[in-house]
């Protein structure tokens, strides 16, 4: 008996890791071939010359001054950013997950559309908000552009779907019951909320902050515009060097620099934020989510519905605005021009929408994938090799835009990868962003998912199929909802890489908004301002779309 009882133990181990070396093997592939390598590529080529290395490299650029301070900058601003940013979008979440209220399903989606815009379209809006001659200036005299605060507000408005979705994506499945027992109890609300909600949200506060993180310590457009010649973060450094000054070596090591501080950051997180995950009761958001009840919760509902207007829809409202403004008074006449091709464009710039709706439905899809395959082995293994094996996922939300995409031209030149004519190529670089935020928005509700549930369905018998497609998907469907559109979102909007791989008669929208703005010119100005709203729109349509197609049971998306 005891030696029947270890044959089908160690038959069910056995099976067990050859499905979770399945679920490792294609995230493994694709990451090593498409970011390790090009990454590597570009960086060995700046740090050898002849056959040498020239690792002195590192102190002569870390001891310069300067360099220092965009290192520092570079730390400060994104915690302080990722600080402020979970402080505004926490009660946003909590609307979102919790409460009903008319149009809720339009604002969640408008609430996206700023994460998907270029940053150089969004400097620009808040330059004309707070600038010389903006909003600000014109009602009390107060100017905020080349200042801190401008960056901070700014990133706050690229990041705060991040947390509504990511955080409220959890929130909205949390027991209710379980906090409401703890009041009866005795204890208050607002310790109950610490007791028993804060800490199953722990996970998907430190995912979301994590991933604000991330994009904060790599900004460059937003830095470049805003902060003026007074702030530089890292990113915007590598660029100079690499594009002003030509200085592959000094870029390189400042690539080095910020791959080793983002594993660092990393490292961190997934040693502290894996002990407090747990097992938890998810129910359909339609179970919890109700009408606002007493005067606190509607207040907090009207608080929130004034930041999103003031700090969200106000420089969409710019873009808008300025889309319209013409020399010869409000009109079309910009959006008129985008079906013209000129020196700029070999094809008019309008054709940049159906190349990034297909470029963005491609990438949504191996993002999904790709993501899908290695939350699901995550969760699946703790111990220090899967944490490892997520960080590394992890790194292209840290690593320079300016880096991935001059390696992929350089590494991928050669067959059986010589890539750089192929339209695969663009997909490629916006699924490597959008697969880290695949694996933080489903993994949180993957390890929340009972493992003795799976166990059961093995000890009856099921495949591994049978028990993801029974057991795991109904519980974790809403949060690959959540992916896919995060994944879709930030394809339609990646520019750092794209804009060194895409082609000339096949350009995306960022891309196309940014060769416009490089021009001089009102009609350029003005044609870039006409895109970026057009670019707004795809977004809002596509994410309303997702919203109704998703199944009449699914969680709120």
């Amino acid at each position: 008996m005891d030696l029947a009882r270890r044959t089908v133990t160690r038959a069910t181990t056995i099976r067990a890791n050859a499905v979770r070396l399945g679920l490792v093997a294609v995230p493994a592939a694709f990451f090593a071939l498409f970011f390790a390598y090009p990454v590597a590529a570009i960086v060995l080529r700046g740090l050898r010359d002849g056959g040498s290395w020239h690792l002195d490299r590192f102190g002569t650029v870390l001891g310069d001054g300067v360099v220092r301070e965009v290192l520092w900058f570079t730390l400060w601003q994104a915690a302080a950013s990722t600080a402020l940013t979970l402080l505004i979008a926490l009660p946003g979440a909590y609307v979102f997950a919790r409460l009903d209220f008319p149009g809720k399903r339009l604002l969640r989606a408008v609430v996206t559309v700023p994460f998907v815009l270029p940053t150089v379209v969004v400097g620009s809006a808040f330059l004309a908000l707070l600038g010389r001659g903006g909003l600000l200036d014109g009602l009390w005299g107060v100017r905020l552009d080349t200042s801190v605060w401008a960056i901070l507000l700014a990133h706050v408005f690229f990041n705060y779907a991040v947390v509504v979705r990511t955080v409220g994506g959890l929130w909205a499945q949390l027991d209710p019951r379980q906090e409401e027992a703890a009041r009866v109890l005795g204890a208050g609300r607002f310790a109950a909320w610490r007791q028993v909600t804060l800490p199953a949200l722990a996970p998907a506060v430190a995912a979301a902050a994590l991933m604000v993180f991330l994009f904060t310590f790599t900004s460059f457009g937003v830095v470049q515009i805003l902060g003026g010649p007074y702030y530089a973060t890292l990113e915007v450094e590598i660029y100079r060097q690499t594009a002003d000054y030509l200085d592959l070596p000094a870029a390189a090591v400042l690539s080095v620099v910020q791959f080793a501080a983002v594993a660092a950051v990393l490292g961190v997180h997934a040693r502290t934020v894996r002990r407090r995950e747990s097992a938890l009761r998810l129910l359909p958001p339609e179970a919890t989510a109700r009408p606002p009840r007493g005067a606190g919760e509607r207040a907090l509902l009207a608080g929130v519905l004034a930041t999103v207007a003031a700090l969200l829809l106000l420089p969409l409202a710019v873009l808008v605005e300025r889309s319209f403004a013409t020399p010869d008074g409000y009109g079309t006449g910009f959006y008129r021009r985008l079906g013209e091709a000129d020196g700029t464009f070999a094809v008019p710039p309008l054709e940049a929408v159906g190349n990034s709706l297909s470029y963005a439905a491609v990438a949504t899809l191996v993002a999904v994938v790709v993501g899908s395959l290695a939350a699901a082995a995550v969760a699946r293994r703790a111990g220090p090799l899967m944490r490892g094996f997520d960080a590394l996922l992890m790194l292209p939300l840290g690593t320079s835009a300016v880096t991935v995409g001059f390696g992929f031209l350089i590494a991928l030149d050669k067959p059986p990868l010589d890539l750089r004519s192929a339209w695969i190529l663009v997909p490629l670089a916006q699924a490597l962003v959008g697969v880290p935020f695949v694996i933080r928005t489903m993994l949180p509700v993957l390890r929340a998912v009972d493992g003795r549930l799976r166990e059961a369905a093995a000890v009856l018998g099921a495949s591994p199929w049978r028990v993801w497609r029974e057991v795991d998907f109904p519980l974790v469907r809403r949060a690959l909802l959540v992916a896919a559109g995060f994944a879709f979102a930030v394809s339609l909007g990646e520019f750092g890489a794209t804009v060194f791989i895409a082609r000339a008669d096949n350009p995306t929208l960022p891309v196309a908004v940014a060769r416009l703005l490089g021009r001089a010119g009102e009609y350029n100005y003005g044609q870039a301002m006409a895109l970026s709203t057009i670019l707004m729109l795809v977004c809002a349509a596509a994410l309303l779309a997702l919203e109704r197609l998703r199944p009449s049971r699914a969680e709120e998306f």
